[in-house]
């Protein structure tokens, strides 16, 4: 089983990619109005990075329950072990 630290540190990663920024850290609190550029369409580029790096893929009705980094967390997990 994929440990939360885990995940966090490969979305960390991620996000340094989507947002071009190696200084970027996040956290389970981090939203969009912490991450300078986190717009809708680099929302999307971010959705598509973590389904393909993670092998998942999102349904619309999971994507509108997100309102931080730990309600990703907890959405890839579940995508995982399902």
């Amino acid at each position: 089983m994929i440990m939360d630290r885990d995940i966090l540190s490969e979305l960390t990663q991620i996000f340094r990619e989507v947002f071009e920024d190696d200084s970027i850290n996040i956290n389970r609190t981090t939203t969009a109005t912490d991450v300078a550029g986190w717009g809708s369409l680099s929302h999307i580029e971010m959705i598509v990075a973590v389904e393909q790096h993670f092998g998942i893929k999102f349904m619309s009705l999971d994507l509108k329950k997100l309102d931080s980094v730990g309600d990703l967390i907890e959405l890839i997990k579940a995508k995982l072990s399902a």
